[in-house]
């Protein structure tokens, strides 16, 4: 027969187990959640969250937003409605990850490689330039590079900006400028 005090430290070697899987899960699920989840390919499936527009129907830089709970991402047809979705107040702001297209190529006039994702919040953005983006309308171009921004607005005029930079009176605006001869 076990003595009591031998029961009462089974018990507390058996709580304390239990509590350091517990704490440790709890981790694990910290690490994942501080984990971005890496950029997805644009399918056939992706849709566009404000124009219900197939993706790869149209050319020009898009987005993806990744929210906390969702393996899929949020869909964005053109840059600006990153932004937009960013700063809305309906919108959620539980955030994990958010990625743009990489647009180097275009300041040299060549297409980009549409499996060029970079960090939207580490990306330079030609903002306010003449050239029309995949919606026929004024959008900022992303680059993963400065010098490649700066590129960018030589040929097609703007002035470049950090994510946190743009300002909402251009993420807002309808203009549509002359594009570029």
């Amino acid at each position: 027969m076990t003595s009591l005090p031998a029961l009462y430290r089974r018990a507390a070697r058996l709580t304390g187990a239990m509590l350091l899987a517990g704490l440790a899960a709890c981790g694990a699920d910290e690490r994942q959640a501080a984990t971005p989840p890496s950029p997805r390919a644009v399918t056939a499936e992706a849709v566009g969250h404000y124009c219900g527009m197939a993706l790869n129907e149209h050319t020009g830089p898009k987005g993806q937003i990744f929210l906390q709970g969702q393996d899929a991402p949020v869909w964005f047809s053109a840059i600006k409605q990153v932004f937009a979705y960013t700063i809305l107040p309906e919108e959620p702001k539980s955030i994990r990850a958010i990625y743009v297209n990489d647009m180097a190529g275009a300041e040299r006039g060549q297409p980009p490689d549409p499996a060029a994702w970079i960090d939207a919040r580490q990306a330079y953005y030609a903002i306010e330039s003449r050239y029309i983006g995949g919606m026929g309308a004024a959008d900022a171009m992303p680059f993963g590079q400065r010098d490649q921004a700066d590129a960018f607005v030589q040929v097609h005029g703007g002035r470049v900006a950090a994510f946190d930079e743009v300002p909402e009176s251009y993420i807002f605006s309808q203009d549509t400028p002359a594009p570029t001869p």
